[in-house]
């Protein structure tokens, strides 16, 4: 349905509007996108039936975003939004690199205006890789990989990172997580030829575990 599109699109717009640093302006959209959610008929219905006037009707959209409404239903695109992604490109690369870190935008915004985080510094390693990359998507896709591949070795990483890797990027792999079984703190191991488990006690002895099976511990080994 295009009321579901057109949201995503709202949705999306009001994350780029907070990365740019505007206030009041996110909360309209996300606004105007959960009407268009709950809206128990098609948007493009309603245009039809009364032009721009009917989807002026719906609760919380407003002259502004009805407009943009409008302009999707007649071209299939929003024009505001593609301005607002080319203008975004660099500042959603470093939002998403910290992301991965675990560092929201609004912990972002302000570790970097206490000076814990220099953001300039970011910047032109994000232009370069959008650059390389070809598109905002791309460059995110690689940060992605990387950050797997990356955090499952406990590594640190940087967007700098992702150039160096980026010609095996197709070849990063997060490190398999290996569990093994435990017994009140002891080591377990399976004997394939006499189908048992045996708990490895201190001295390195074998016992035989006669225990349940609830209560073998599946501890990851990194």
């Amino acid at each position: 349905m295009n009321n579901k599109k057109i949201a995503k699109i709202f949705y999306e717009i009001a994350e780029l509007l907070e990365i740019k640093g505007i206030i009041f302006k996110p909360s309209a959209y996300r606004k105007a996108a959960q009407s268009l959610e709950n809206l128990d008929k098609d948007v493009s219905l309603l245009y039809k039936e009364k032009g721009l006037a009917g989807i002026k009707e719906i609760s919380g959209i407003g002259k502004s975003i009805s407009e943009k409404v409008k302009e999707y239903l007649d071209k299939g695109k929003i024009k505001y939004f593609e301005e607002l992604k080319k203008e975004t490109a660099i500042q959603q690369v470093i939002t998403h690199y910290f992301e991965t870190k675990g560092v929201s935008l609004t912990e972002l915004k302000r570790n970097a205006k206490k000076r814990k985080i220099v953001y300039s510094r970011f910047t032109r390693p994000a232009k370069e890789l959008v650059e390389l990359a070809g598109s905002v998507e791309r460059a995110k896709k690689a940060i992605d990989k990387v950050a797997e591949w990356a955090n499952s070795r406990g590594l640190d990483y940087a967007i700098e990172t992702v150039f160096k890797k980026w010609l095996e990027l197709d070849k990063l792999k997060p490190k398999e997580i290996v569990k093994k079984p435990y017994f009140l703190g002891n080591l377990m191991v399976w004997s394939e030829t006499k189908r048992k488990w045996y708990v490895i006690d201190e001295g390195g002895n074998w016992l035989e575990f006669a225990g349940k099976k609830e209560e073998i511990e599946w501890r990851i080994v990194k």
